[in-house]
């Protein structure tokens, strides 16, 4: 299967949170592969504490060289192997292969043409054969990026492959304005789709939203709250979540719920075991929520359900 990850603005948590996912669903026993699509900003090596990538990578073998036709390979990282995120450690006893496949480091976006959206269909293609789940973090936006993986899974070659996508927001009201206007706005992935092949209703039915960096307003982070304060904070949620059902983001569309992590505002990294049991620095809630995210990303029950 593959999942593609976006959002329509930067800092919403995309990237963090999708690692953070890849890195639970390999813990779970699949082999995980994660390709770092946000060409402006190809970071996925640092979070996973890939330093050798963790800009991109400098040897020529990103992703940006692979689908501009100057390498015929992609490196492949081994995050067990080289992430130096806690101090470097083996594949954990029961854990799939994590995989990461980077950008290049001083890439950028670049327009899209036929032979590369083949490339691109063909790397799927290969990978989805070797991964049970190929995870693609998109820059954010109407970008390059979305629109040469619209061409690429628009291929017939692809037609019988699972493909879907997650669109990430924070739970305010521009980031739920700007989330619903990237799937069903002018030039939104939906026309774009369509533009390039795809079924308007099939495509809308692989797409399911994610809230980030939500803070409900019974979490004990705001036990410090003045009373007005509180009220005010139940009386908006209400309004974001009538605002969230009116543009079609409401919780029949809602495939997951990440809350706000103190060490995830100061810091992107994989939240492990130990920073939630032994150090405590990470909330248990936290890390329940990529664990359950990762689960339902190939759950079809879970995902048809909504």
């Amino acid at each position: 299967m593959i999942i593609f990850a976006t959002s329509d603005k930067g800092g919403t948590g995309r990237s963090v949170t999708s690692c953070n996912v890849a890195y639970r669903r390999a813990m779970q026993g699949s082999d995980v592969c994660y390709l770092d699509f946000d060409f402006g900003s190809p970071t996925a090596g640092a979070i996973f504490g890939v330093e050798a990538a963790g800009q991109g990578t400098a040897t020529g073998g990103g992703l940006h060289e692979y689908l501009a036709g100057r390498t015929a390979e992609v490196d492949q990282l081994d995050v067990w192997g080289q992430s130096e995120l806690g101090g470097p450690r083996a594949r954990p006893l029961g854990a799939g292969r994590l995989t990461l496949l980077p950008g290049d480091s001083g890439g950028g976006e670049f327009p899209v043409d036929a032979t590369m959206a083949r490339r691109c269909s063909d790397l799927f293609l290969r990978l989805d054969e070797e991964f049970e789940l190929t995870l693609v973090d998109l820059s954010a936006g109407r970008s390059y990026a979305t629109e040469l993986v619209l061409r690429a899974t628009a291929d017939p070659a692809l037609a019988e492959k699972t493909a879907r996508w997650l669109v990430f927001h924070r739970w305010t009201r521009q980031h739920i304005v700007a989330a619903a206007g990237l799937v069903f706005g002018p030039h939104g992935i939906l026309e774009t789709g369509m533009d390039r092949g795809h079924r308007r209703r099939e495509l809308e039915d692989t797409i399911r939203f994610v809230r980030t960096a939500v803070l409900e307003p019974d979490s004990p982070q705001l036990a410090v709250l003045r009373a007005e304060q509180s009220v005010w904070l139940q009386s908006y949620n209400t309004d974001l979540q009538k605002l969230a059902a009116k543009l079609r983001l409401g919780r029949s569309v809602m495939l997951g719920s990440i809350p706000l992590d103190p060490v995830l505002q100061w810091r992107e990294q994989i939240i492990v075991e130990d920073d939630i049991s032994t150090t405590r620095i990470a909330n248990e809630e936290t890390g329940q929520a990529f664990e359950d995210l990762a689960k339902r990303l190939t759950d079809d029950s879970a995902w048809e359900g909504l």
